[in-house]
């Protein structure tokens, strides 16, 4: 069942709509909960846009366009986003807020994060968000630095293997202006909604084996090195063999802290791999994989043979 994913395709006032009376099968809060406020945004400039050229609006009413602005976001320091078939990933984000002077974004009717998405800003195929609001801290009169994180659940976030890609940066705020955040008048908030933060990749997990043997084994003999370069399939939330990828088999000897790279060899169709190394010195053998744009690097620990 992947909740957050199927929300993810509602904007606009349907989205808002959603919001308000959640359905069993939505309770468990899965679009994530500043998800809902970027949901609140969407309706609230859907609303503006038709609304904006019959309302009248004070001097002071922050009904609107925001004039807020995001920058310097990261996610993840920097790297990819590795999930696995099960557990839910949380990643660190970071970014910066420059708002005018009548904007108080600490006020307790304001609301603001950033999220990921794939696709389209506009209709996105898929998206990403925090499960906490994001924490501010003041720099000045008009500048705030905040934290955040964004949880990526394989189960309820991602649709299938296709969300193993480059995903964009996105931000949004919400000024309710009174109005109940539980069913506002979308006409009436402020919001702010804003696109190509930066980007960063979601990758399928890998995992990796190494067995080394026979052990101990006689000088000259022959070494089988077998394994196996598997990683997470987002379609069935299970890990299957990564075919026909280069692994670099290595070796360290017993005195070294220093691995050295033997042969390359490929996985089989179902990601296995065998190879034969002659028997010369104590020492250890692992696999290494490089990765590639849908999969991370990994390594294993190596695998100790003695030579007698």
């Amino acid at each position: 069942m992947r909740i957050r994913a199927t929300v993810a395709a509602v904007s606009g006032a349907l989205a808002l709509s959603a919001l308000v009376v959640p359905s069993a099968a939505q309770a468990d809060d899965a679009h994530g909960a500043t998800g809902s406020v970027a949901d609140v945004a969407r309706a609230a400039q859907s609303g503006s846009a038709a609304k904006s050229g019959a309302r009248s609006l004070a001097a002071a009413d922050t009904v609107g366009p925001l004039n807020l602005v995001f920058s310097k976001f990261t996610v993840n320091g920097g790297k990819p986003i590795a999930v696995g078939t099960a557990a839910t990933k949380i990643v660190p984000t970071t970014f910066t807020v420059t708002h005018g002077a009548d904007v108080d974004i600490f006020a307790s009717d304001f609301e603001l994060g950033v999220g990921l998405y794939r696709g389209s800003f506009d209709a996105p195929t898929n998206e990403l968000y925090g499960d906490t609001a994001p924490t501010c801290k003041k720099v000045s009169s008009t500048v705030a630095t905040c934290t955040g994180r964004i949880a990526v659940s394989p189960v309820y976030d991602l649709i299938g293997n296709a969300d193993a890609t480059t995903w964009k940066g996105q931000g949004f705020a919400v000024d309710y202006n009174g109005e109940n955040p539980n069913d506002p008048d979308p006409s009436k908030l402020g919001f702010a909604l804003q696109d190509n933060l930066g980007s960063t990749r979601v990758q399928r997990f890998s995992k990796l084996t190494v067995n080394a043997a026979p052990e101990p084994v006689k000088k000259g003999r022959t070494i089988t090195v077998t394994g196996k370069l598997s990683r997470a399939n987002f379609d069935d939330l299970a890990y299957h063999g990564y075919a026909t990828q280069s692994v670099k088999l290595q070796f360290r000897k017993k005195t070294s802290s220093t691995y050295s790279t033997v042969k390359t060899i490929k996985t089989s169709s179902t990601g296995t791999l065998k190879t034969t190394v002659k028997a010369s010195v104590d020492g250890y053998w692992r696999y290494s994989f490089a990765g590639t744009s849908t999969t991370p690097t990994v390594t294993t620990a190596g695998d100790f043979v003695d030579v007698k």
